[in-house]
């Protein structure tokens, strides 16, 4: 989804009061998603509570980075949306995208560019 930027012209454009729409109300559903989530395996149903929250939580980072005009509005929006949520909704989803990261090659599109040995002074920049 192209993400539209801060100097694009919006005004009187109904795909941003869509976004802006959609944005708010992710907002307001997340917080119960998340909780229904805790506990859930997502191994044995595609589509259960812990990827419904995952998914809403990316569609709101897409809606309100539309709104923002940047993605960075889009991951404040989640982090506001996740101080709602109990300690054990965000273990439960951090775990579910870690899991997700990892089943993706995550670890291996970063192998280039990250030294893990631990002989590196982990205070000093990066080569």
């Amino acid at each position: 989804m192209p993400i539209p930027r801060r100097e694009d012209d919006r005004k009187g454009k109904a795909d941003y009061y869509v976004a802006s729409e959609d944005a708010g109300r992710l907002a307001l559903e997340v917080d119960d998603v998340l909780e229904r989530a805790v506990g859930v395996q997502w191994y044995g149903t595609i589509g259960n509570d812990a990827d419904v929250a995952a998914m809403k939580l990316c569609l709101l980072r897409r809606a309100q980075s539309g709104v923002g005009g940047g993605p960075l509005h889009g991951d404040a929006a989640v982090r506001l949306a996740l101080e709602s949520a109990s300690p054990a909704a965000l273990v439960w989803i951090a775990s579910r995208a870690i899991s997700y990261m990892d089943e993706n090659g995550f670890p291996e599109s970063l192998e280039p560019f990250v030294d893990l040995s631990r002989d590196r002074d982990l205070d000093a920049p990066p080569p």
